[in-house]
């Protein structure tokens, strides 16, 4: 009896958790259908598997080769900016972009840096739980860069990027009776006499108190002493024309405050800047102010082509003018400079290239194509090559920031500098005060540094309201009805030039 009783007990207990398991069976099914395992999985393999940027950024394979096949059209024709485009380098501590920069995933073509991205996104998501935004954000972000770097922006995407940012060629010039920033009497241990209207027969001087306003954002007021703070142990280095030297003149009186400074060095044999036998001047100067240690130069190099002598023997030998090779002095100092700015122009037309027996010379032997020998032509393609060529330099050297100044304007009227032609106006800003477009006056350099890590120092259009701010006729070394419609009176407006430079550096 005890048995049979121990039996069925046994057996009831059987029958309850059999019971048990088939709630439990029938509890897990219908959680299964109203929430996926998914939803238990750990945040981080969630968002590797339906990561918004992955799901946002990644093209179906038909559409991959259709992009593709587009853009090789589009470049096919343009092999210039094809290069550009393909060796862009971002700033110093960016990740280098390249259109070849992709990877094969999944049979469709996904971007290296919207790989990274996303990544990124999960390892957020782990930390805090809560990333599907961030990672939304980043993945448009991801998405814009690359559109960008592939010169694929429409242009409202690209207003949207750009809206906001500060365009210094942009604004107009204002009244300032704190101008000018130093003394035209004063600032002789760097200043050129031929420059200084204030030691000529010039009598107006209105013109040396305005300043320029950027429209859409505030230019800090220029201080020497601070100017050299910021620039501590770097050097900065002007290479180019006449004009280049002026602002080089001006920069020095601008950090000094025209005032004398005999803790200043010379170091121009440093740079191989010494005054050759029988020149008038050297080739340019270079001083270091001890206490900051910092260093300004200028080199004078009007084409800024390599020129080479032909025949070393002959004094009067004529020179290779490598139209796609840099001025020797950039290929052999760039190294050095922590900032450069470049100019060119004035020296480009069949007089000065026939003074200066200048032979243009492409890929190394002289040029024999009609059309890159008009004047024109071959001064673009030097600024290109010139531009392309510190472009591929700033990854070596990240430190250094490049600069390609806009042309400079002339104001002759009725005439040439050899025809009569003049500049009488000492009315300030006669022709208006406000640059109001946003596009450069100089399109052959704002075309050359777009797409390169190479800066647009664009002072075209606000320098040519200033027609009553040149030598004019005061020129203490020209001949009788000469104007000199080309050189700015310092103080002036290349000190403009550097306020503007001091801003973006």
């Amino acid at each position: 009896m005890k048995g049979g009783i121990r039996f069925n007990g046994l057996r009831g207990k059987q029958l309850s958790l059999t019971l048990i398991a088939l709630i439990c069976t029938t509890i897990l099914l219908w959680a299964w259908q109203k929430t996926p395992l998914v939803t238990i999985l750990p945040p981080q393999n969630r968002l590797e598997i339906f990561s918004p940027a992955i799901l946002a950024s990644t093209p179906t394979e038909s559409t991959s080769l259709k992009q593709k096949t587009n853009a090789e059209e589009d470049f096919s024709f343009a092999p210039e900016v094809r290069e550009t485009t393909m060796e862009r380098t971002h700033k110093a501590g960016e990740t280098r972009t390249e259109r070849t920069d992709q990877v094969e995933e999944g049979g469709s073509i996904v971007p290296t840096e919207v790989r990274e991205t996303s990544s990124r996104g999960a390892d957020q998501a782990e930390e805090d739980g809560s990333a599907a935004a961030p990672m939304a954000s980043e993945a448009t972000s991801s998405s814009q860069k690359i559109k960008e770097s592939m010169n694929l922006m429409s242009p409202e995407e690209e207003k949207v990027i750009h809206k906001g940012a500060c365009n210094y060629a942009k604004g107009k010039w204002v009244p300032d009776s704190r101008r000018p920033l130093y003394s035209g009497y004063g600032c002789k241990q760097w200043l050129s006499d031929m420059w200084a209207c204030r030691l000529t027969q010039r009598t107006d001087f209105s013109y040396e108190n305005f300043r320029w306003q950027p429209e859409n954002c505030e230019m800090p007021d220029f201080d020497g002493l601070t100017f050299l703070e910021r620039m501590r142990d770097k050097t900065i280095a002007l290479v180019g024309d006449s004009l280049g030297r002026q602002q080089f003149q001006s920069l020095m009186c601008m950090v000094t405050g025209g005032n004398e400074n005999l803790e200043v060095e010379n170091i121009g044999k440093t740079y191989g800047l010494a005054k050759a036998r029988g020149a008038i001047r050297p080739d340019g100067w270079a001083y270091r102010f001890p206490r900051t240690n910092t260093t300004i130069l200028y080199y004078w190099s009007a084409s800024l082509c390599e020129l080479e002598p032909l025949n070393l023997s002959n004094p009067s030998t004529n020179y290779a003018m490598h139209l796609d090779r840099p001025a020797t002095f950039l290929q052999r100092y760039i190294g050095r400079f922590d900032a450069l700015v470049l100019n060119t122009g004035h020296h480009w037309n069949r007089g000065k290239l026939n003074a200066n027996r200048w032979v243009m010379y492409v890929g190394g032997v002289p040029n024999t194509n009609r059309k890159i020998a008009e004047i024109g032509n071959a001064k673009n393609l030097t600024i290109y090559s010139v531009v392309r060529w510190v472009d591929s330099q700033l990854p070596q050297h990240p430190r250094l920031k490049a600069f390609f100044r806009t042309i400079s304007p002339r104001h002759f009227v009725n005439g040439d500098w050899n025809s009569g032609g003049s500049c009488d106006s000492t009315t300030p800003l006669a022709g208006g005060s406000e640059v109001l477009k946003d596009e450069s006056a100089d399109p052959v350099v704002a075309g050359a540094v777009k797409g390169t890590a190479v800066k647009l120092l664009d002072i075209t259009a606000l320098s040519q309201l200033r027609d009553e701010c040149h030598i004019s006729k005061y020129s203490i070394k020209s001949a009788e009805g000469v104007h000199d419609c080309l050189h700015w009176c310092l103080p002036g407006v290349p000190d403009t030039w550097n306020e503007i430079l001091a801003a973006q550096l």
